[in-house]
């Protein structure tokens, strides 16, 4: 793997053997030493902060101790730091982007014509005795933006339990559980019999949660379907066809406020939400919660095109996935990414679903052990 190697006093040069090139600045290296004296054995964590290494700190010497290692000596101190050659290509900075399993580039963004086949139910018996069939299921959730469980036993509080197979369950104002269905003066328009158009929950929260889930207990009315939407499609969409307004939502930060008799919420964010690199990790679109729209007044009319151009492309029709959930069925969706929305329905017959709130870093956690335990992936353990 290591074809050639040299050093100068601030960087480690190596050449691969395929043709690659890396270079490491000393003192990431030194910062990065997976040895005893700078990690712990057991959990890999760091034992020095970078600020315990010298200003001038430097590279001393390089000994290639076989094919595939490496040992660093640091200056001043005489610091002795041993690299596997596999190590280092995996994480060299030079090679590789960093980390990410929540930008739009870690997704298989979709339309309803994805799934001219039907959408994919997860057994729940299943879900809870096979560790593989609960990897694919969230891994669903991580990949697509949503998972849909069948025969989830129609009780009350039996959401909770399918959060607690993969994370925490987020309590909030409406309690660890909420009810949708129709009620008399109803303090959110969810608890009426009207359609909603397509939404992310919560955006007057901070933090918004994560994940939802919706959880059918009863359903005998006409109407009623359920909606979803790629948000993050949809976001790449005005990005395609209007960079501007794009840039309009991304660039400006609107309020967001929830109110009843004893609850009062803000929020301040933007409607679409960007990493350091430009890439789309977190939609959020309400028009029910948005607060008093406050911007520069040579804004306001190009954000308003903006606005109503990404409301429109949600609207769509090639963008919604619509089904109906009936009794057993629960879905499991990332509420910063999928909106959701539903068709109105009869005020005779029942319409009950349950909803409950998680996060994504639960579930994440889940998938990623139970990725390991069919597909090891290597861990960093001090030498």
């Amino acid at each position: 793997m290591l074809k050639e190697v040299r050093f100068v006093p601030d960087e480690l040069m190596i050449e691969w053997a395929d043709g690659q090139q890396s270079g490491f600045y000393a003192l990431w290296l030194r910062d990065h030493c997976q040895m005893s004296a700078s990690r712990h054995p057991a959990n890999g964590q760091r034992l020095v902060n970078v600020s315990d290494f010298s200003e001038s700190l430097s590279i001393g010497q390089v000994n290639r101790l076989s094919e595939d290692r490496l040992e660093v000596v640091f200056e001043p101190d005489g610091h002795r730091s041993i690299f596997e050659a596999q190590w280092l290509r995996r994480h060299c900075y030079t090679l590789n982007e960093p980390w990410d399993d929540r930008s739009e580039s870690a997704k298989t963004l979709w339309q309803a014509s994805c799934f001219s086949g039907g959408v994919a139910k997860t057994d729940y018996v299943e879900y809870g005795h096979s560790r593989e069939v609960r990897r694919d299921c969230l891994q669903s959730v991580q990949r697509l933006g949503f998972a849909l469980l069948g025969n989830v036993p129609c009780e009350s509080g039996a959401v909770l339990d399918v959060i607690r197979s993969f994370g925490y369950c987020r309590e909030t104002n409406y309690g660890e559980l909420f009810d949708v269905r129709s009620v008399v003066d109803p303090n959110n328009l969810a608890f009426s019999n009207l359609g909603l158009g397509c939404h992310a929950d919560n955006p007057y929260r901070d933090p918004v949660p994560t994940i939802q889930l919706l959880h059918c207990l009863a359903s005998s009315t006409e109407g009623g379907d359920s909606i979803l939407v790629d948000g993050f499609r949809a976001a790449a969409i005005l990005r395609e066809e209007a960079p501007e307004d794009f840039e309009l939502l991304t660039g400006h930060y609107l309020n967001y406020r929830f109110q009843d008799a004893s609850t009062d919420l803000r929020s301040r964010v933007p409607m679409i939400e960007l990493d350091d690199r430009g890439r789309i990790t977190k939609v959020r679109y309400n028009n029910r919660s948005i607060d008093t729209i406050l911007l520069a007044p040579a804004v306001i009319k190009p954000f308003y095109r903006a606005y109503r151009h990404y409301a429109r492309i949600l609207e769509r029709p090639e963008l919604k996935l619509t089904f109906r959930l009936n009794p057993g069925d629960l879905m499991v969706f990332d509420n910063t990414r999928i909106m959701h929305a539903r068709t109105g329905y009869q005020a005779g017959g029942e319409r009950h679903l349950q909803g409950a709130y998680a996060d994504l870093d639960g579930l994440y956690s889940t998938l990623a052990v139970l990725q390991r335990e069919t597909r090891p992936a290597a861990m960093g353990r001090a030498l």
